[in-house]
């Protein structure tokens, strides 16, 4: 790593190579969706080649102020191996690298990334990375002493920062439509916007490690229930299902027969959160409601299932997902990712092994309501085919591989429909198990899913893209209610008159506080999707 006043290559050479190689190999989305922006065939090349010219120098300018003297070598390799994953989901996937990604993939269990490893993201990785990562640092650096080097930097810099100022004036008014018409396409630009992501995503951290304990909400919770009647209550959180693929929402294909059979109630206008789980599920389980959340605070205060705890339900969190993403941090959680302790399992631990100790659970706690948290592996894609044993293989020919460049749009519709009608029957069997317990309890199930899922529209597929930008498919999660014969009266047709009317993941806290009848001065009925429909009183103290 010594630097040599033999001869070799000026560091300014090396770090100009390793710009261009990935301005021009590494950013084809960005520069895809730029020109699908602004067409060269409407006139707009010159421009087009203005802002190529302009991102090369910002690249030059950034990485430029890091990759000097001995710290050279290892800036750019860094660089290179970091652009050449984030050019792989955003050529595949249409992925936007932002902290919310960036947070949900330091998240991600070792069997989803499993799912993510494809030949085309190792081809990725070896040709944009590893290779020209590995000749960077072979490469032999001249050294002219510090004086001359500076001197040589600085004027590499400037001269970068006068090009972006003179190419941003002499096409002005195209750079203002695109800063500010299309602020999307920055989100693509390969690998500033990962880098300033990460920056981000460190100061977010930061911050929440100096927060005390979690703030206290809804200290006065309390359940004074007239007719005594313990509650038994399912909160299945569901995970990358799309509103649009359930039949109870006039999908053309019968995904949902079991929910059909059961009689459930399917709500067709309902929002997500965030387009990750590690925004989603905090979100949903917080008071303060998507305006106002925010995922790095989300561990300084309370949640939903604390004041659960607080007005004395017995809670419980069953995962067969990633985690619960911080959520159950104060709640008794299993883990059903294994074969130890799941015992459906085949190719993977499958979500209605979730329901199996739950019998045990609920004759194990004699006094108090229950309310049992199931949070699916549900939908997790790419590999959809992993979602569903095989018996559940109703829709042909299913996609059966995880990269889903390898197969058509029908095949990757079919395996993610498949997927849909296995959590179908596990939404079943829980619906069984409540009415089981009908006798000794007024029970109910409510099913959310996190986030939808994007399955090639608009060249599309997965989730994560920042709320503001992502398509409905990625918003518009399905919502499902059931209620047991002995639940207090629900007007259906009240609810069913509600079906299409736009609800969102805000509405979850205070719906679950409204089926418990937790009685606190945070409970806000207007959020309550049940308050219309409900016997009894509409307003707590």
């Amino acid at each position: 790593m010594a630097l040599s006043r033999r001869p070799g290559r000026s560091g300014n050479a090396l770090l100009l190579a390793v710009c261009l190689f990935i301005v021009a190999c590494g950013n084809l989305s960005f520069f895809s969706r730029l020109q699908q922006a602004f067409p060269a065939s409407g006139g707009s090349l010159p421009e087009l080649l203005s802002l190529a010219a302009a991102f090369l120098a910002l690249n030059v300018l950034l990485l430029g102020a890091l990759a000097f003297g001995k710290l050279t070598r290892p800036v750019l390799a860094a660089a290179l191996l970091i652009a050449a994953p984030a050019a792989y989901f955003m050529d595949s996937y249409g992925t936007v690298i932002d902290k919310d990604m960036l947070r949900n993939v330091l998240q991600t269990n070792p069997a989803e990334v499993l799912d993510l490893v494809t030949a085309r993201l190792l081809a990725y990785v070896l040709l944009l990375g590893a290779l020209p990562a590995f000749l960077v640092w072979r490469t032999r650096l001249a050294w002219r002493g510090w004086r001359r080097e500076l001197a040589s930097r600085a004027g590499l810099l400037l001269l970068s920062l006068l090009a972006i100022a003179a190419l941003t004036v002499v096409s002005g008014s195209f750079y203002a439509s695109f800063l500010r018409g299309h602020k999307s396409l920055r989100g693509y630009a390969n690998p500033l916007y990962p880098l300033y992501s990460a920056a981000g995503l460190m100061r977010g951290a930061q911050a929440s490690e100096r927060g005390a304990r979690p703030a206290t909400i809804a200290p006065d919770a309390s359940i004074t229930r007239a007719d005594g009647r313990r509650r038994l209550v399912l909160l299945i959180i569901g995970e990358a299902a799309r509103a649009d693929r359930f039949a109870l929402n006039g999908y053309a294909r019968d995904t949902t027969p079991r929910l059909r059979e059961a009689g459930a109630i399917s709500l067709d206008n309902v929002s997500a959160c965030g387009t990750s789980t590690a925004i989603s599920v905090p979100c949903m389980f917080s008071a303060r409601g998507m305006a106002r959340f925010e995922p790095q605070a989300a561990g300084s205060e309370e949640n939903l299932l604390d004041v659960l705890q607080r007005a004395g339900v017995n809670v419980l969190w069953l995962d067969n997902n990633s985690d619960s993403k911080g959520t159950a941090a104060r709640v008794p959680y299993r883990s059903f990712k294994a074969a130890g302790v799941n015992t459906i399992c085949d190719s993977e631990c499958r979500d209605e092994g979730m329901l199996v100790p739950l019998q045990e659970y609920i004759d194990g706690h004699p006094r108090g309501d229950i309310v049992i948290v199931l949070h699916q592996m549900g939908n997790h894609g790419p590999a959809y085919y992993k979602r569903y044993p095989a018996s559940f293989e109703k829709f042909r020919p299913a996609c059966r591989s995880d990269d889903l460049g390898r197969c058509s749009r029908e095949e990757i519709g079919n395996a993610y429909d498949n997927a849909l009608l296995y959590t179908d029957h596990f939404l079943g069997e829980a619906i069984a198990l409540l009415g089981r317990n009908d006798a000794r309890f007024a029970t109910a199930l409510f099913y959310l899913s996190d986030h939808g899922e994007s399955l090639g529209e608009s060249g599309l597929f997965l989730h994560g893209l920042p709320r503001a930008v992502a398509p409905q498919a990625q918003l518009r999660v399905p919502t499902i209610f059931w209620f047991g014969s002995g639940f207090p009266a629900i007007d259906r047709d009240a609810l069913l008159r509600d079906r299409d009317r736009p609800f969102s993941h805000d509405n979850f806290f205070h719906t679950v506080l409204g089926l418990l009848d937790v009685r606190t001065a945070w409970y806000r009925p207007e959020l309550d999707i049940l308050a219309g429909s409900r016997d009894g009183p509409k307003q707590h103290p």
